[in-house]
């Protein structure tokens, strides 16, 4: 039993998390480059447009994190908008449009 104790603590000390939605940091932090960069190269570095739709607030008005992350997961067929599911989790793609929702990244 305390060997259990022992593993949980030191693995939760080199991945700290977020309670809320179990990402750790450094992924969060991965999460928001690939927002400004990858997802920058087709719906603009300031997210106003480009291949892709605009991807500010005003823009995704009306749409739920739900919707955006379905999107993010499996992409628009017949676009250039490819699916992410193979890189990221259904936990993360949400953790992304709520960012997108909130006018993140920065």
């Amino acid at each position: 039993m305390r060997r259990l104790i022992w593993l949980a603590l030191s693995l939760s000390v080199a991945a700290p998390l977020c309670a809320a939605d179990g990402i750790a940091d450094s992924r969060r932090q991965e999460l928001q480059n690939l927002l400004a960069q990858d997802c920058g190269a087709c719906h603009g570095l300031t997210r106003r447009g480009g291949l892709g739709p605009a991807l500010l607030p005003e823009a995704l008005n009306g749409r739920s994190a739900d919707d955006l992350a379905a999107v993010i997961l499996d992409g628009r067929p017949g676009t250039a908008m490819p699916p992410w599911r193979p890189m990221l989790t259904p936990a993360e793609a949400h953790w992304m449009a709520e960012r997108l929702l909130e006018g993140g990244p920065e």
